[in-house]
Parts: C-alpha cells; sequence; structure tokens
C-alpha cells in the first residue's frame, strides 16, 4: 500500500485509469430476465403470505378455530397456530 500523499495520489491515477480503459468482453454481460423473473416471484410471494397473514387475522378475529384454519392451509391447526397466532 503507499504511503506518502505523492505515491497514493499515483496509485489512485492509475486506479482511475484501469476504470477508464475498461471494456467489458461479451462472455462478461449477463441476461438479466432470469433475475428479474425471480426478483418478481419473490415480490409475489410476499404480498401472497401477507395476504395469507390477513386472511388467519380474519378468520381468528370471526372465532374461527385454530383446527379450521389450518385445514384452509393445508396443515394442522397446531402447525397455522405456531407460524400465525403471534403477529
Amino acid at each position: 500500500m503507499p504511503k506518502t500523499l505523492r505515491e497514493r495520489l499515483d496509485h489512485l491515477e492509475a486506479l482511475a485509469k484501469v476504470f477508464e480503459d475498461y471494456e467489458p468482453r461479451t462472455e462478461d454481460e449477463r441476461d438479466v430476465a432470469p433475475r428479474n423473473a425471480l426478483m418478481r416471484a419473490v415480490e409475489r410471494r410476499a404480498a401472497a403470505e401477507r395476504d395469507i397473514a390477513d386472511g388467519v387475522a380474519a378468520m381468528r378475529a370471526a372465532n374461527y378455530p385454530w383446527w379450521s384454519i389450518g385445514e384452509v392451509l393445508g396443515t394442522t391447526g397446531q402447525a397455522a397456530q405456531q407460524r400465525y397466532g403471534k403477529r
């Protein structure tokens, strides 16, 4: 690592030149479509999880038992209560 101010400035100039001269290669490029598709899927999953949690809360507010909520969720009442019982 450069120690003097001049050495540091020279080092910064050399780094700047590397960045300025950089030419991306075709093989360095990536298709962003798969990443964007995954991001959209994660956003949809998060929205679905919020909707499910809201639905569970609404069922509990309407005095549905946990076994009934579990049935709708495709699980046991105990599993539903463990996952959604504490908000």
